[in-house]
């Protein structure tokens, strides 16, 4: 085939086409699109009014106002849908390490007599910075979890932001950390087997550095495996397209389809000031070492195929596999970032398969 007959492969998403949004994208599954158009999600997200430099309390209104408009979204789509019968909740209050009650949302089976299950200390999204574990969406993840023969704790750490902020790095991740240990004691008691550390977005941001600082710290016989959705991880929202393209196209391809790297900036100065971590795995895991990960115990990622952060996951993926971790991989096609779990009225299908695979992450363990 001479160069004259050879037809160009177009660029996906915005690198081949800056004007497209999630319902132009050939590759949306249209019940995304159906499900997002009352909200008038299917059309890119508006640019920020300013930049990660604005004054530190122009940037927490900034968070306010998201976690509003976030919350009320997350609501209305799961609104309707019908309880899960055959399940227990109770809440455990335990001391943070600044003195803070941490609230851990139990859920699990109803018979009281199973054996001992699979655990899943479980992290909610929202970029670190805002929603809450007990939110409507989060609070039908962990019952839905909890439905497959699990038990789930949820918690309620410190927000960079909003209305459990103003809490900076490394508050959110204490909290989580003192979370995990006081589950790790109390498993017995709580009738857990194993112990998988999840979340998805920001919480999978503190899934993945939940486990780093139990090895650092020598913890890590507390976490026997880390299932991270969507993983919000790299901290490099704030650069010119160019320099996104360069290290994570997808920032590039998929941004403002949902969420855009203006806003994730804007969050990530919320979370680590003046950027003071850039490059702490702790606080933006992404930015983990080979050393860093060698010795953690098997993970498993998922990510969204339109997603903006959708290949600092897979990146992270790779670096496992190449620090001798056991690790997985899956990537759920036509969704934008964090579609399978948030669409469940629309997309049964995607996040029937979704907590099918975290739960037999777990159950393998």
């Amino acid at each position: 085939m001479n160069a004259d007959s050879t037809t160009a492969i177009e660029r996906p998403g915005r690198l081949g086409d800056h004007t497209r949004n999630l319902r132009t994208d050939p590759r949306t599954d249209p019940r995304v699109v159906e499900a997002l158009t009352p909200f008038g999600l299917d059309d890119n997200i508006e640019p920020a009014p300013f930049g990660p430099d604005a004054p530190r309390e122009q940037l927490l209104e900034f968070v306010m106002a998201a976690e509003a408009e976030t919350e009320g979204l997350l609501a209305a789509l799961v609104d309707g849908l019908e309880p899960i019968a055959g399940l227990d909740h109770r809440t455990e209050t335990i001391t943070g390490p600044a003195g803070n009650d941490i609230q851990l949302y139990v859920t699990r089976p109803a018979d009281s007599s199973a054996p001992p299950l699979p655990g899943i200390l479980y992290l909610h999204g929202g970029g670190m910075v805002m929603c809450k574990g007990s939110g409507p969406i989060y609070a039908r993840s962990q019952d839905e979890l909890a439905a497959t023969g699990l038990v789930v704790i949820g918690v309620e750490f410190r927000n960079g932001g909003g209305e459990l902020g103003a809490h900076p790095f490394p508050a959110g991740l204490d909290d989580c950390a003192a979370a995990l240990d006081w589950v790790h004691e109390h498993r017995t008691a709580l009738g857990i087997s194993t112990l998988t550390v999840a979340g998805e977005s920001g919480g999978g941001n503190l899934a993945l550095a939940t486990a780093i600082r139990a090895k650092r710290e020598g913890r890590l016989a507390a976490v026997d495996g880390v299932y991270a959705l969507a993983p919000y991880i790299s901290g490099l929202y704030g650069g010119s397209a160019e320099e996104r393209e360069a290290a994570l196209p997808s920032l590039v391809e998929n941004d403002g389809y949902f969420m855009a790297c203006d806003g994730s900036a804007i969050f990530a100065e919320v979370y680590d000031p003046g950027a003071e971590h850039a490059t702490d795995p702790l606080c933006w895991p992404c930015h983990a070492t080979v050393e860093d990960l060698s010795g953690l115990p098997p993970h498993a990622i998922s990510v969204n195929e339109l997603d903006p952060l959708r290949d600092e996951g897979l990146v992270y993926h790779r670096r496992l596999v190449e620090a001798g971790v056991e690790a997985t991989s899956r990537t759920v096609a036509g969704t934008c970032h964090g579609g399978d779990l948030m669409l469940r009225a629309a997309t049964p299908d995607m996040y029937d398969a979704t907590v099918e695979s975290v739960h037999h992450f777990a159950a393998g363990l």
